[in-house]
């Protein structure tokens, strides 16, 4: 019993204290983790921000070639190669200048000294002595990615407790921006300039020196304020976002502007493919193979050769055919006389022995209809001389 009593503490008192220590040292939080971006959010990086401008009563669209809206629109730039076409260029500039609203989110991805010199917004990059000198810059991002900046110009906030200060996230002071023009908006902080207004023309140019719009960055801080601030966005506007940063592939553009010539090229191909493939087997089925006996060799020989003249040659295989046999059957038939050689291939074959004399030396028998009958009683005789061995002497 008590063996029993001692395992049991031995057991329970470790379980006990660490229930003990872990309710001491662990409590329960809530954490609210945002689910990841799928399908159009996904794609489109002004997703949310377009959702907010419809919401405030404006039309809005995503693209990434420059179509002109409306003459008082809007357009938001991001990622935008300023030089990559003249044409585009002047027609973006035209727009600006009949009174378009330009805004420009972010750095250009070309023709910053171009876009500079037309709308008087200089961006200018600080040299850094350390790694350090960024964080050092941004004051302590560690505790808070946010910081307030100074706005000038804007529409008054009489019911906020502070209507010129704004509250902007992961915004570097790397670079600031200045102009030499007279600003009628702008956000700052002790870095200098992150935001700025000038007036080109009819129009107005707006550059942010931060990328606040894309994506969730819209939610955070006061980025939605400072996009309505940006644009100038009224009820009914038209408002157009145009962007070079995800363009798509060259396959993906050459599918969707000549599916057609896509689809004949790959065919064609496949087909030329298929036409240099090595094969398994042959183009055609191989022929037949046709064997001829002897016989028919020896008859078609001598066919061709009784057509063609060559009676001659035939008799006299024949004829050396027939006294090859007889020789080997008839004792002295190599010492005979042609007569004594007739009357004894006669008596052992049975035939007469002048036709077998005339057979063999008459030359009307060589030729012409003839020699198909003589060649005939030649080769019986031959044969009756091999086949039967009693007619020997």
């Amino acid at each position: 019993m008590k063996r029993r009593l001692g395992i049991t503490l031995l057991v329970v008192v470790p379980v006990a204290a660490v229930v003990w220590w872990t309710a001491n040292n662990t409590h329960w939080d809530d954490i609210t983790i945002p689910m990841p971006l799928k399908g159009e959010a996904l794609r489109n990086p002004f997703y949310a921000a377009q959702r907010f401008a419809e919401s405030l009563g404006a039309r809005t669209a995503w693209d990434r070639a420059f179509t002109a809206p409306a003459p008082d629109g809007v357009i938001v730039l991001s990622g935008w190669h300023w030089t990559l076409s003249a044409r585009r260029r002047e027609s973006l500039e035209r727009w600006v200048e009949a009174g378009g609203r330009l805004v420009v989110v972010g750095d250009l991805s070309g023709g910053e000294a171009e876009f500079a010199a037309w709308s008087g917004i200089v961006r200018t990059y600080r040299k850094l002595k350390s790694v350090t000198d960024e964080a050092d810059f941004n004051g302590n991002e560690s505790e808070s990615p946010c910081r307030p900046f100074q706005e000038d110009g804007g529409v008054p906030e009489p019911a906020a407790t502070d209507a010129s200060r704004r509250l902007l996230c992961n915004v570097t002071v790397l670079s600031t921006l200045s102009t030499n023009k007279q600003a009628t908006w702008t956000l700052r902080d002790s870095s200098g300039i992150q935001a700025v207004r000038v007036p080109v023309g009819d129009g107005s140019v707006t550059v942010i020196n931060a990328e606040l719009f894309h994506y969730r960055n819209l939610l955070d801080g006061d980025h939605a304020r400072v996009f309505v601030a940006a644009t100038g966005l009224r009820r009914g506007d038209d408002l157009r976002f145009l962007s070079e940063d995800d363009y798509p592939s060259l396959v993906a553009l050459a599918w969707r502007h000549g599916a057609p010539v896509v689809v004949l090229a790959v065919g064609v191909a496949a087909l030329y493919l298929w036409r240099r493939a090595v094969r398994f087997g042959p183009l055609a089925a191989p022929p037949e193979r046709a064997r001829r006996s002897l016989a028919e060799q020896i008859r078609g020989t001598g066919s061709f050769a009784w057509r063609h003249g060559g009676g001659e040659s035939l008799h006299a295989a024949c004829v050396r055919a027939l006294d090859e046999a007889a020789t080997r059957r008839i004792a002295g038939y190599g010492r005979s006389s042609p007569k004594e050689r007739a009357a004894a291939v006669a008596h052992l074959t049975g035939f007469e022995w002048p036709v077998l004399s005339a057979a063999v030396h008459d030359a009307r028998a060589r030729g012409g209809q003839e020699l198909r009958s003589t060649i005939v009683l030649l080769e019986e005789a031959r044969r009756r001389i091999l086949i039967d061995p009693r007619r020997r002497t």
